[in-house]
């Protein structure tokens, strides 16, 4: 069996002599060797195509980049938000209160800008000493 058929016959007329010589004309799948030439050629397809990757993963990045920060602030203020319906409530890391002592009740609330209670906790000893402005605090007059 030879390697090669017809290569006396010029490639445009190679095809017919074959199809004309053969006892079956099939559809097959096979394997075809490159010649060194269409070799070269695939290699300076791909490297070609691995720069066009390599940009394209490079602009990929970027684009991912920007996108993590657009979304950083926001997916941190879902979470708060998320938080805060979850408790009900909303924690306030510093804020100026006011702190009134209960003598009576030897207590000591402290109260936000609105006048809410937003923390109470039982009289330090050092505490126990009544001030003036605490003796009348019942009525908020003289009598």
């Amino acid at each position: 069996m030879e390697k090669f058929l017809g290569q006396d016959i010029p490639e445009n007329e190679r095809w017919q002599f074959l199809q004309d010589n053969a006892d079956a004309v099939e559809e097959i799948g096979y394997t075809h060797r490159f010649s060194p030439e269409e070799l070269a050629q695939k290699k300076e397809l791909l490297a070609e195509a691995s720069i066009k990757i390599n940009d394209i993963e490079e602009e990929k990045k970027e684009a991912l980049s920007d996108f993590k920060d657009r979304l950083k602030p926001l997916t941190e203020e879902k979470a708060e938000l998320l938080e805060n319906i979850k408790t009900g409530s909303k924690f306030i890391p510093s804020e100026k209160c006011v702190k009134i002592l209960y003598h009576e009740e030897k207590m000591a609330g402290y109260y936000n800008q609105l006048g809410e209670l937003v923390y109470s906790r039982p009289i330090m000893p050092q505490e126990m000493q009544k001030t003036v402005f605490s003796i009348n605090r019942k009525t908020g007059t003289d009598d």
